[in-house]
């Protein structure tokens, strides 16, 4: 006589759903958090900067002008809107002849002061170049091989002096190129190099995209990068 199999025990599913519901409560917090860092982040960036504009510019407008004086609350933001009016009309007056001469004026006596002569030389210099709406400064990406058998991302400057380029070897009358290639993720460190304008390779993209590249450690990539037989090696 064969007796019949017992029935198939179903155990009951109590903790698997426990998991699953901890599993999708830690999808829930990761979606929030990925939504959310970035705007609060940006936010405070936002304020902190707002504010340090506010501390540096507020205590040269009189009290009489300022609109806590007759609320009973502060505005933010006031110094900063101050601060892009006087800047904008600075622009403006220094435009016209009267401007430029006093100008002149203010350089020829910063030139004959020694240790503010440097600075002020210096950082007129790197003001014009960076905020300069002809030049060509830190406007195109690059790739150069660095170290050997890798490539790395690159800002192209400008090309070197004539002075430095007669020192440089090579004399056939090679280009050369200044590039700054970032660090990452922090992109205002970096190594600064001169380099034969034929071993840097010009990528499609923006400086921006480029930066979000190197901050990001490869993580957000520019969709106009493509990879092609130009990038490799030769």
């Amino acid at each position: 006589m064969v007796r019949d199999a017992p029935p198939h025990t179903v155990m009951p599913a109590g903790p698997p759903q426990r998991i699953s519901r901890f599993g999708g409560l830690h999808s829930y917090f990761l979606t929030g958090l990925v939504v959310t860092g970035p705007v609060a982040i940006t936010i405070y960036l936002i304020w902190t900067f707002i504010q340090w504009v506010d501390g540096w510019v507020k205590p040269f407008i009189p009290a009489r002008y300022l609109p806590e004086t007759y609320l009973p609350f502060q505005i933010p933001g006031f110094g900063l809107v101050v601060a892009i009016i006087g800047l904008t009309l600075i622009g403006f007056f220094t435009a016209n002849l009267v401007g430029r001469t006093l100008v002149r004026l203010g350089e020829k006596l910063l030139d004959r002061t020694p240790v503010v002569r440097g600075i002020y030389k210096a950082l007129k210099q790197v003001f014009s170049t960076i905020f300069s709406q002809s030049g060509t400064s830190f406007r195109k990406v690059g790739l150069v091989e660095f170290p050997q058998g890798a490539w790395s991302i690159v800002f192209i400057s400008a090309e070197p002096s004539p002075v430095v380029e007669a020192r440089l070897p090579g004399g056939n009358g090679e280009a050369w190129v200044s590039v700054f290639m970032p660090c990452a993720p922090n992109p205002t460190t970096g190594f600064f190099f001169l380099l034969p304008k034929a071993k840097v390779i010009e990528l499609p993209i923006s400086v921006e995209q480029a930066t979000k590249l190197v901050i990001s450690a490869g993580l957000i990539q520019p969709e106009t990068l493509t990879v092609s037989e130009e990038l490799r090696p030769s």
